[in-house]
């Protein structure tokens, strides 16, 4: 090999399996090298990673760009992305959805055109279109999108874009012939309707620490165990998105047997805030599910650590200080922004106060993910990746603020939180986008990725 174009040197390589002393190849976009800086071939340009980590980008699959519950656009979103480490998000293209409206009618097809016609990211990008309707159409559309490179799709049981079990078993039956991908937002409508309406007459009901008793814990784990075994009985790959309780976890892993095509994921507010935030923050903490109680959190760790949770994504719903605050629990807009704080929380959390290793802080924020949606140049460094690479300090102290956002939200539930971990560069196929907190490349770097049908055997 003739000279190539950059090489990454000086730092402490991280991945899903290790870590090591060795500098990375970069040629064209792709790592074409791992080792010894003196054994690759001589670069362009040498980056000094200053004695720091060198990690994968984070693959976050769980993300609200361009939509009804959403004020970033695709360029503020992966602005605030890339700030992060996050070199790859997956969003939602919701059914009958069209500027700021819910239609009558709409197809996921037309909803995936959509993000991918005129917006620009700055970092790697995919969709995953949302089923609000039931119907033949819909199962009709699904091959199609599938041979398209859009390999997974999500579902509600709840609210007012809940579909019924017996259609997401349909659902996944398509999705089985097809080696798709499945996600399913689980809380049992019923209860989560009684019991808020039980809560909103209680004489402090209005208050947002009573929110979480509004969706018990035994709704979300109800719903998580059907629509698994849903998912199980049709042989389908099926992805449960944010678990947030031990009780929900459990009724995971009771139908995670061998052989069964069931992953899930937590997010990184479930795993570093409990229901006592409600009473701090107020409704700028609402989102759905709740939180839960310290003692859940634990458990989510446990599940992390024993495989049955295997990914740590964000759920970014970026929503303005207005559409929270201002009124009852049962006014404020349901979400949480994240995206630029998520790896320093969660590593200061997970690595610097529960004692997981680097390798795991990989498996669940790059490797997996990226795995489990069709990615597999992304998440690893190793040759024939793409260049995706976060230097990251593991000893710079710092405290969030939202005067750093990137986003479009104008708060941080996390706002005075003093963490220990900071990204210092972000690389998106091999290219400079995010130095120290300010982007330095051009929205449009990124690309709309067409996945594959992920292998999870």
């Amino acid at each position: 090999m003739g000279q190539i174009d950059t090489v990454l040197a000086g730092g402490t390589v991280v991945t899903a399996d290790g870590t090591y002393d060795a500098a990375v190849g970069i040629d064209d976009g792709t790592i074409v090298g791992v080792g010894s800086e003196a054994a690759l071939p001589d670069a362009d340009e040498r980056v000094d990673a200053d004695g720091n980590l060198v990690l994968p980008g984070v693959v976050d699959p769980h993300t609200h760009l361009y939509g009804y519950n959403s004020v970033d656009s695709y360029e503020t979103g992966t602005a605030a992305a890339a700030a992060g480490g996050v070199t790859t998000l997956l969003t939602f293209a919701w059914q009958r959805w069209d500027d700021g409206e819910w239609g009558a009618e709409g197809t996921l097809a037309e909803a995936v055109e959509r993000h991918e016609t005129g917006t620009e990211p700055l970092i790697d990008c995919g969709v995953h279109p949302v089923i609000t309707e039931e119907s033949e159409a819909v199962l009709d559309e699904l091959a199609a999108l599938v041979d398209d490179g859009v390999t997974s799709f999500k579902m509600f049981t709840t609210d007012d874009i809940r579909l019924s079990n017996g259609f997401i078993g349909e659902v996944f039956r398509e999705l089985a012939d097809l080696g798709a991908v499945g996600m399913v937002h689980t809380e049992d409508y019923s209860v989560c309707e009684h019991r808020g309406e039980a809560v909103r007459a209680e004489p402090d009901g209005d208050a947002p620490a009573a929110y979480p008793r509004s969706r018990p814990d035994y709704a979300e784990a109800m719903a998580a165990g059907s629509v698994a075994r849903l998912a199980v009985a049709a042989d389908a790959k099926y992805y449960a998105v944010h678990t947030t309780s031990e009780a929900a976890a459990d009724a995971l892993a009771a139908v995670q047997t061998d052989g069964a095509n069931v992953r899930a994921e937590t997010c990184t507010h479930y795993t570093v805030l409990d229901e006592s935030t409600y009473e701090r923050l107020g409704n700028r903490s609402i989102m759905a599910p709740p939180l839960r109680t310290p003692a859940d959190s634990d458990a989510l760790f446990d599940s992390l650590r024993d495989g049955a949770l295997s990914v740590v994504s964000t759920d970014h719903v970026p929503l303005p200080l207005d559409r929270k605050e201002g009124g009852p629990w049962w006014d404020s807009a349901f979400g949480i922004n994240s995206l630029q704080t998520s790896l320093p929380v969660f590593h200061d959390e997970a690595v610097n106060r529960r004692g997981f290793s680097y390798p795991d802080l990989v498996r669940f924020a790059c490797r997996n993910p990226a795995d489990t949606f069709g990615l597999p140049r992304k998440g690893r460094i190793e040759p024939g990746a793409d260049a995706d690479l976060v230097v990251f300090d593991p000893e710079e102290t710092y405290t969030i603020t939202a005067e750093d956002n990137l986003s479009n939200a104008d708060y941080s539930v996390y706002e005075g939180r003093e963490v220990t971990g900071r990204v210092e560069r972000t690389f998106v196929r091999g290219e400079l986008v995010a130095d120290d907190g300010e982007i330095v490349a051009d929205p449009g770097h990124g690309r709309f990725l067409d996945r594959d049908v992920p292998d999870w055997g």
